[in-house]
Formats: structure tokens, sequence, C-alpha cells
């Protein structure tokens, strides 16, 4: 049996927000407790990487903070190897809502990501070790790039994942 652990990335600077996106309402909670109730039914624990308090336990980004996504997922993963998971189903705190289309396939498959949000992914704890050498390594930051060279598929071309970088573009959503 698959033990999964759900990981909402939420390291970021958020400056293209204004403000602390994960704390920012949607409806009547927050982005991050949308994005952590997304995952919810998917996974066995949950985790908030790159935080110091939220709802749930916390991980930092690694090896160092500022690292983007990337840092997050691998904090996320080192967390999961550390703690007996074998696989980390990961969002960003952006992202209040995943499609159920999406969910399934990532489920289904034995890691990969969403084409069009690349923080959208099942990752295996295999690839932990990897990942922070690789980025202890000064290695590229890209999700897309640093997936493909660890046989990662990103799957669903064309299916939008809403998620909120602005005030804005958080406006629009529909709660």
């Amino acid at each position: 049996m698959t033990r999964i652990l759900g990981a909402v990335l939420a390291g970021g600077r958020a400056t293209r927000f204004g403000s602390d996106k994960a704390l920012a309402r949607w409806g009547d909670a927050t982005l991050l407790d949308h994005a952590l109730g997304s995952l919810r039914s998917h996974a066995d624990a949950l985790i908030v990487v790159g935080r110091l308090t939220a709802p749930v336990a916390t991980t930092p980004d690694l090896p160092a903070p500022d690292l983007g996504p990337l840092g997050g997922i691998a904090g996320a993963l080192d967390h999961a190897a550390a703690t007996g998971f074998d696989a980390v189903l990961t969002t960003a705190c952006d992202t209040p809502a995943l499609p159920p289309d999406l969910v399934a396939a990532l489920l289904a498959s034995d890691g990969a990501h969403a084409a069009e949000a690349p923080t959208v992914g099942l990752w295996p704890v295999r690839l932990a070790a990897p990942l922070i050498a690789h980025l202890r390594a000064g290695g590229d930051r890209s999700i897309r790039r640093w997936a493909a060279g660890a046989g990662i598929a990103a799957i669903l071309p064309g299916l939008t994942v809403a998620n909120a970088n602005t005030p804005d573009e958080l406006a629009r959503f529909e709660p």
C-alpha cells in the first residue's frame, strides 16, 4: 500500500501578491486552508512546506530557503522519506482547488506533475536525495526541467489549474 504525504508549498515571498498569500481570504477560509482541503482526502497526512506556522505540521524548504517551489518539493520529499511515506502529493498555497481528473491521473501514476501547473504533482520519495543534491550543487530550479530529467512526466497538457498570483486574480475566482 502506498502511503502519501500531502504537502502545500508555501515558502514564497508573494511579491506579486503584496501580502502573505497563504493567509489571503477566499470565501470563508484562507488560501492555505483551501489548498490543504484539496489534498486532505487523497493523503494519509498533511504538511505545509516553507512556513513556520500552519494549521498542520510544517517543514522547511531544502536545502535552504528561497530556492523556489523546487526547494519546497525537496523539503516535502525529505520529510516524507524520514517519516515513512512512499510519495508526496503537492500543491501550492495559491492553488485553492484541484481538478478531480488531475488528482486521479496523478494518483494513478508512478510520479507525474500537471503540465500547466508543475507545483501540482506526485513525487516518489526516491527523488529526495537526488533533488537535494541537485539544489545543493546550484542546479537549475525549474520544476519542469528537473522533473523531465528525473523521469517524471508532465500530464494533462491544456488542463487549467487556477492559481492566484495577485489580489486581482484571487478576486476573479468563484468561491
